[in-house]
């Protein structure tokens, strides 16, 4: 069966012909990610670098996180409702991850006092204002 060309086959090497192949942007050049051991998840790390995303972490970790930039968050709202309303649901979501068992390490995580976390954001508005 020499001489037998597939479809496929057959695009490539028309192409070929046609110099399609011909001054590639990485032509010559090792393949990013191929060095080192194999990782099963090298496309999953690829994606997160390339489009500049954040990892997703475990329930308890990923409200740590939140936790700590609480204060970062709220500056970005402009009432004091809806500094409320960010409080209270994340409040929410810290006591609901103590009543039922939630991937990631054990964690005990605070909540937070609304009326004071709405003080904070006033004094900050104040000093930004000025």
């Amino acid at each position: 069966m020499t001489g037998f060309e597939s479809w496929i086959d057959r695009q490539i090497r028309e192409a070929r012909e046609r110099g399609a192949f011909d001054n590639l942007p990485g032509a010559g050049k090792p393949i990013p990610g191929l060095k080192g051991r194999h990782d099963e998840n090298w496309w999953v790390k690829g994606l997160i670098e390339r489009e500049n995303l954040e990892p997703i972490l475990p329930t308890t970790l990923s409200l740590r996180k939140e936790s700590e930039q609480l204060m970062d968050r709220v500056s970005q709202e402009r009432t004091e409702e809806a500094v409320r309303e960010v409080v209270t649901d994340l409040n929410e979501r810290i006591l609901d991850s103590r009543k039922r068992l939630v991937d990631g390490p054990q964690i005990w995580l605070r909540t937070f006092n609304v009326d004071g976390v709405v003080q904070r954001w006033r004094e900050r508005r104040g000093r930004d204002a000025s």
